[in-house]
């Protein structure tokens, strides 16, 4: 399923959370759930879009949409091969910020 959310920029608070759902906590020194992003089967394709199993396309989901996010879930067909390129391009952690230099 590729599943596609959205938070509303003024809601700071909202995309915390929904960070943490996602993307897990790094301040903390015990992992309370796994976060989606590490589950199996999950590959983060960029900002608010994920590929993943039907069952947890839907069980993320209802979490965010309990949270207040929107949500879009699609089913995709897509080869395992093209999925391994996804995987495979290097993507920076979502922690990692790159700075940029001036302008």
């Amino acid at each position: 399923m590729l599943l596609s959310y959205d938070v509303a920029g003024a809601s700071r608070s909202l995309s915390v959370r929904v960070a943490h759902l996602i993307f897990g906590r790094s301040d903390t020194k015990r992992a309370t759930s796994v976060p989606y992003v590490a589950r199996p089967g999950v590959v983060w394709i960029g900002q608010s879009v994920l590929l993943m199993p039907s069952s947890l396309a839907h069980d993320l989901a209802n979490s965010l949409r309990g949270l207040g996010a929107s949500v879009t879930i699609a089913l995709v067909a897509i080869s395992v091969d093209e999925l391994e390129a996804f995987r495979r391009r290097g993507r920076p952690s979502p922690r990692r910020v790159s700075k940029l230099p001036p302008a």
